[in-house]
């Protein structure tokens, strides 16, 4: 519900700051604005890298002689150091990261496809509670759970979205220019603000080992997801730009795979946090 807020007032702020723009510019040179607000009809591509983290979540397994609950399973994200493999052809989904084509149709709005390849890592060997009950024929971990404390061993659970937390979404953006606001005179640099919001579907490929069963790492559909965002959008020479932005959103996974057997699944919801860098292209065709 916070961050629901904050979102709601960083776009009552971002209004206030348009409304401010659209006077400013009211006694501009016509040439000059046209240069720097002249975007319909243009395409974009970008690619970039993210930062990521998340709320604790309840998650539910069941299957063949199982049925149980872990509550507020806190998660990270897994970095790579900065190297060659950010920029290689044969390494792209090693690091997290970003991709995303777009269309202005007016030329304060776009549209866009994108994807985000994040990557998610419960925390192993940490105390979570547990409901629910384990039948599987195994000693160590039969049994009836009822508010019970439970250590997420290796020999217990595995779990990660690292090939990955893939969300892939069509969003709605508005784009502004600031220059005339920061006093810029030149429209071969420009400073630019974008937010928008984005819905879409979840394809992980999840890796998981559960209760000693074989390993599963498959690419599948599993929930949806939806967010707000607001970018630092710098373009050069009006064709390359650099951008930055953050995101916030909310995660449905009510479908996860966990072994091989289609039974055996896996439940969750949480929310999420981007910070996104990246680099791409303005162009018409």
């Amino acid at each position: 519900m916070k961050k629901i807020v904050l979102i709601g007032l960083l776009f009552l702020q971002m209004q206030l700051i348009f409304s401010q723009q659209a006077h400013i510019i009211e006694n501009d040179d016509p040439v000059v604005k046209s240069d720097l607000n002249s975007r319909k009809g243009q395409f974009f591509a970008s690619w970039g890298w993210n930062r990521s983290s998340y709320t604790a979540s309840d998650i539910h397994f069941s299957g063949n002689g199982y049925d149980f609950t872990l509550y507020d399973v806190k998660s990270q994200d897994k970095p790579n150091p900065f190297g060659i493999k950010f920029f290689s052809p044969a390494d792209l989904t090693l690091p997290a990261t970003n991709a995303k084509v777009g269309y202005f149709f007016k030329d304060n709005y776009n549209v866009i496809l994108g994807y985000d390849h994040m990557k998610y890592v419960i925390y192993q060997y940490v105390d979570v509670k547990i409901d629910g009950e384990i039948n599987i024929g195994n000693p160590t971990y039969d049994g009836v759970y009822n508010d019970d404390t439970i250590n997420l061993a290796y020999d217990f659970l595995r779990f990660e979205h690292t090939d990955g937390l893939n969300y892939i979404f069509a969003a709605v953006n508005r784009f502004d220019n600031f220059n005339e606001l920061l006093g810029i005179q030149t429209d071969k640099f420009q400073v630019n603000l974008e937010e928008g919001i984005d819905i879409g579907f979840l394809y992980p490929k999840t890796n998981t080992r559960l209760l000693g069963k074989e390993r599963h790492d498959d690419f599948h559909v599993s929930g949806f997801g939806l967010s707000a965002k607001a970018g630092l959008n710098l373009t050069f020479y009006k064709h390359f730009y650099l951008q930055a932005d953050m995101k916030y959103g909310y995660i449905n996974m009510p479908k996860i795979r966990t072994t091989n057997d289609k039974v055996d699944n896996a439940k969750q919801h949480f929310g999420f946090f981007e910070a996104i860098y990246s680099f791409g292209w303005r162009f018409k065709i």
